[in-house]
């Protein structure tokens, strides 16, 4: 019975090894699915686009002050000492103010930026644990953590396509 009893175990144990080695985990590239996806591009456009327009409204600021301090240049003999300190004094707080403009306008940027990589993520969660159960994987690692791996056990494209299918954009604001 004792000897039963051991072969049981070994077997049973045999066993079970060969199950947790034949389950290789799986990886996903994130950063691709944020890039090439559908919402991903998207997002990425809208964001470049208002980026766009933010620089362009900063940078026609900047040339307005730019020629405003040629002005006060070129009248700094014309017009007395107390004068000249004014317009400069109301030209560093121009310049000042333009300055917290562009870097106001940066931070909301990247702020929804991350805010539409979020969304993002929470909507393809759901989808990767849907792929996992459908196609019985047990684990999907991150590609940017990975040193190696062979490319069968890549799921990047077919994760993205079922993204693509189920949301085509992300709300940005």
């Amino acid at each position: 019975m004792k000897i039963f009893r051991k072969i049981l175990i070994i077997t049973f144990l045999i066993f079970s090894t060969n199950n947790l080695f034949a389950d290789s985990p799986y990886f996903i590239d994130f950063q691709k699915i944020l890039n090439e996806s559908t919402a991903g591009k998207k997002a990425q456009k809208e964001l470049k686009s208002k980026l766009d327009q933010s620089i362009s409204k900063l940078n026609k600021t900047q040339k307005d002050l730019q020629e405003q301090e040629k002005k006060v240049i070129q009248q700094k003999k014309l017009i007395s000492a107390d004068e000249y300190k004014k317009q400069v004094m109301e030209l560093r707080k121009k310049v000042s103010e333009l300055q917290k403009n562009r870097s106001e306008a940066l931070s909301k940027i990247s702020k929804q930026r991350a805010k539409a990589k979020n969304e993002l993520l929470k909507n393809l969660n759901p989808l990767i644990k849907e792929y996992m159960q459908k196609k019985n994987i047990r684990m999907v690692i991150n590609k940017k953590n990975l040193i190696l791996a062979d490319e069968k056990l890549d799921i990047t494209n077919d994760v993205m396509k079922l993204l693509n299918d189920k949301i085509k954009s992300v709300k940005i604001d």
